[in-house]
């Protein structure tokens, strides 16, 4: 079962920016649907 489940994480599609559709880089403290040069406008 525990295999099942990390392969599941392992297959979760890049976070991209809603903005610019740019990938962003996560982090995980951040949640955040917007990256850096998008969110400094």
């Amino acid at each position: 079962m525990l295999e099942n489940v990390v392969e599941f994480f392992k297959n979760l599609p890049s976070k991209q920016c809603t903005e610019c559709g740019e990938k962003i880089e996560e982090q995980s403290e951040c949640y955040s649907n917007t990256c850096e040069k998008c969110n400094s406008l």
